[in-house]
């Protein structure tokens, strides 16, 4: 016969009893018991989110200094409107003047980095909150999850790693362009083709190690036994998948220098480094 707690007290019943009430949480009037410096991976992920936010949207309203032949800065690429700088990509309509290249196309970048599984719980944690950190208690009253809008959102995550990933052919496509001089004769390499060449790697990484690319490749599948190609391919995403966080964070830096880079020389502030 299998012991049982007496009604209301929270003890867990030996054997699991059948009928007893399941254990309570904890109840620890302190905020948190850890004694390390919990929030400083918060703090960090806010201010370098911040800075990136910052820099971006600078350079996206600026309309100005995002390229030089042969570079084109990824913050505006592809460039679609007839306004563009450069001859990168083709020029599919007439924008508004006072409307920037970039407005167009930053929203997929964005949108998949938003409601891309990691960024979720770095900027969750980090400016929500929710929770700061592992046993530490978080500011909310309830937690709704993703079960509300605007959270209810996260499910197009998808959708934006479809535009995400023709983004990335396009950016390898302007990291071979690159191989070009300012006369347009190819047998050119700078240190920009290597900047935009290693943006484009690393944003297809970035792309490529994706939850939902792991499972766009494997999923919804009763036996990979059947699917040999698939299997592998899975494979292969779910080893990109363990370092994903890595590569978001990588990815981010590398846009964000590859875009500076390409500004100091718009601006004249810098010359390429020429390796032939």
């Amino acid at each position: 016969m299998t012991a049982t707690a007496p009604r209301g007290t929270g003890a867990v019943t030996p054997g699991g009893g059948n009928g007893a009430h399941p254990p309570r949480r904890a109840a620890i009037a302190a905020r948190t018991l850890r004694t390390d410096r919990w929030w400083v991976q918060p703090l960090l992920t806010v201010l370098a989110l911040l800075a990136f936010i910052a820099y971006s949207s600078f350079r996206a309203f600026q309309n100005a200094y995002y390229f030089s032949e042969p570079y084109i800065s990824p913050f505006y690429s592809p460039c679609l409107t007839t306004a563009c700088e450069g001859d990168t990509f083709p020029e599919l309509f007439t924008g508004p003047a006072w409307i920037s290249p970039a407005i167009y196309i930053l929203v997929f970048p964005l949108g998949i980095r938003m409601t891309c599984y990691y960024y979720r719980k770095a900027y969750y944690r980090s400016f929500w909150l929710s929770p700061p950190a592992c046993a530490v208690a978080e500011p909310h009253r309830r937690y709704t999850g993703e079960s509300r809008l605007p959270l209810l959102g996260q499910n197009v995550h998808r959708y934006f790693l479809y535009a995400a990933l023709v983004i990335n052919v396009i950016l390898f496509y302007d990291a071979v362009l690159a191989f070009r001089d300012e006369t347009g004769a190819w047998g050119h390499m700078g240190l920009g083709t290597l900047i935009l060449l290693a943006n484009a790697t690393l944003l297809a990484l970035y792309s490529l190690s994706c939850h939902s690319c792991r499972h766009i490749v494997g999923g919804r599948l009763n036996s990979f036994s059947k699917h040999p190609l698939r299997y592998r391919f899975w494979t292969v995403v779910s080893r990109l998948n363990g370092r994903h966080m890595q590569f978001a964070w990588a990815s981010l830096v590398s846009v964000a220098l590859a875009d500076l880079y390409v500004f100091l020389l718009a601006t004249g502030t810098i010359s390429d480094l020429r390796f032939f």
